[in-house]
């Protein structure tokens, strides 16, 4: 079965071939980061009509480097929700569209369900069950993956996100949209021991998560200082991302310990973190169990982790309809669990 996938649930264009037997065959991504940097965040207008503007060629370029031809596809994979509806809308009516033109079935997608099967795309690749670190844009959550819509979420952002501190620090301190990536690379130059920032909720039973404090703090202390220089800002960022790192590890090992799962997979933006690889690969060590990342380029939203993540639904026998639906807030329990999968 070979498939086509398309994601387009924010400011990024992805398109990938996925096939079954030989694996990724090709993708390819498109970025808005300079278009919305000028505005400091995603203007959902732009992104949408960014993504009328870009998907079709990128589908034309796929298909043409991975030497695909209409005939060869199986199926079309679209990322139906969570995302902004407008930009879910672009993707949706285009892989039904192709579908319908192509006369293949189609499927819609569930975005967070394509980073937590993301890892499957590289070799090893992890088998099931096992724990899901997702840590993409909105969301900071741990989830028991059982198998393919079999996900139980152990805990949660109460408020900001990892991925959203992040940015919204790198805000505060003058570096711009998005800034996540490069308050990682400010961090290395900082001062490990020069601010203390503290590792929310980490002494409370239970694994949900809460970083808006911690962005208060932040905020706090930046303003506090005399001189804000670039060593300053530097120690601060350290500082900021040490006690997210921390936090994301602790919740991590109790989640371990709890589930004596032996298998721990980062999935999200966030897991493109090197201090943050680092930490969970030593602590994978001390607990005996095995880690498993995607590449850096699937760690942020792709094609390739759509056509994997529809592949499979196809492939298990699951159809959408003519009709297609965006869906903009979509609960991963609320995922059906495709009938082959449960035997």
């Amino acid at each position: 079965m070979r498939v086509l996938g398309i994601e387009t649930s924010c400011d990024e264009t992805g398109v990938a071939v996925y096939d079954l037997e030989q694996g990724l065959l090709g993708h390819c991504l498109y970025s808005q980061v300079e278009l919305h940097a000028q505005y400091g965040g995603v203007v959902p207008e732009l992104a949408s009509r960014d993504h009328i503007r870009k998907i079709l060629p990128l589908v034309r370029e796929v298909l043409t480097t991975t030497a695909t031809t209409p005939q060869q596809l199986d199926g079309i994979a679209y990322t139906a929700g969570p995302g902004l509806v407008g930009a879910l809308l672009v993707g949706a009516a285009v892989g039904r569209s192709l579908a319908w033109s192509y006369d293949v079935p189609a499927i819609g997608v569930h975005h967070l369900e394509g980073h937590l099967l993301a890892a499957m795309l590289e070799d090893p690749a992890p088998k099931f069950p096992f724990l899901s670190l997702l840590v993409s844009g909105g969301h900071t959550q741990l989830i028991k993956v059982l198998g393919l819509g079999q996900y139980q979420i152990l805990g949660e952002s109460v408020d900001d996100a990892a991925g959203e501190a992040f940015d919204k620090t790198a805000k505060l301190l003058g570096l711009g949209y998005p800034g996540g990536a490069v308050l990682a690379n400010l961090a290395t130059h900082g001062d490990p021991k020069r601010f203390t920032f503290p590792r929310p909720m980490v002494n409370r039973q239970g694994l949900d998560f809460s970083f808006s404090g911690l962005k208060t703090q932040v905020m706090t202390t930046w303003k506090a200082q005399a001189s804000q220089d670039e060593q300053t800002r530097a120690d601060v960022a350290r500082a900021f991302e040490d006690a997210v790192v921390d936090t994301l590890v602790i919740k991590c090992r109790r989640a371990l310990q709890q589930t004596h799962l032996t298998r721990l997979v980062i999935a999200g933006g966030v897991g493109a973190n090197q201090r943050l690889r680092q930490q969970l690969s030593a602590l994978a060590n001390s607990l005996k169990v095995k880690v498993f990342y995607p590449r850096p380029e699937f760690c942020t939203d792709n094609g390739a982790m759509i056509a994997y993540a529809g592949c499979c639904r196809l492939a298990a026998g699951e159809r959408a309809s003519l009709g297609f639906n965006a869906t903009p807030r979509w609960a991963l329990h609320n995922l059906q669990i495709p009938r082959t999968a449960t035997k």
